[in-house]
């Protein structure tokens, strides 16, 4: 049909009477039925067909939105105080990083604290009743008039405080001058350590023997070396 209107179509626009705009005005009685037969049929398409659905929400998915929606509403209260509490603890949180003073007072009240000093204060009185069992040893060779023997001792046991307490310090074949010279001593340690090597240095080099005064200075001289506040950087 839509091949006989067309002819129709062509033959009439191409007849002699029609002329200039009269070519292309169809007769309406040759276009109609062929344009209402087209337009019954299903070939052309004349809109656009609806949209899918959107797929079904799960009802899970629903029930966990109306929890999450509940909770906001819930806390939505708390919200305010929440906040000056988060801002109040970071301030905290920078004073204690950036402020020292604050940090080591915060560090003397905090329990986690205790343990770290009981420890410290049972070493300490282990390495005190050390020291006072060789200074009880040493004063039984003093009481014998050994005195030099007694500072020896006391000097050696000096170098071993120094190897524990600065590990790395003592080298092999280092002198006692040496080591009282070294500048990685605490000032108070590093004076009662030269006071103990320059009296059994000057008895074994200098001829002159180590007597009950010499001694006593190198007993206190080691008794100084005991206190663990002596050992602490100025």
């Amino acid at each position: 049909m839509i091949s006989l209107w067309i002819a129709q179509a062509s033959t009439a626009a191409a007849s002699p009477n029609a002329a200039g705009s009269q070519t292309w005005l169809l007769d309406p009685e040759l276009v109609d039925p062929g344009y209402t037969q087209t337009m019954a049929g299903d070939t052309i398409q004349t809109g656009f067909p609806p949209p899918p659905p959107p797929p079904d929400t799960p009802e899970w998915l629903r029930a966990l939105g109306r929890a999450i929606a509940s909770f906001f509403e819930w806390t939505a209260p708390l919200a305010q105080p929440l906040l000056w509490t988060a801002l109040g603890l970071l301030v905290l949180l920078l004073l204690y990083l950036f402020v020292p003073a604050f940090a080591q007072w915060i560090d003397d009240r905090m329990w986690w604290r205790k343990p770290a000093d009981e420890a410290d204060a049972v070493a300490g009185h282990a390495e005190a009743g050390i020291a006072r069992a060789l200074l009880a040893e040493a004063d039984a060779l003093a009481a014998e008039g050994r005195f030099a023997e007694a500072a020896h001792l006391l000097l050696y046991r000096s170098v071993e405080d120094i190897e524990s307490r600065r590990p790395g310090l003592v080298r092999p074949a280092m002198t006692s001058r040496e080591l009282a010279e070294a500048r990685d001593l605490p000032a108070v340690a590093r004076d009662a350590f030269s006071r103990i090597a320059r009296a059994v240095e000057i008895s074994l080099f200098g001829g002159r023997a180590i007597d009950a005064g010499a001694w006593q200075q190198c007993r206190s001289a080691y008794a100084e070396m005991t206190v663990p506040q002596n050992w602490a950087r100025a």
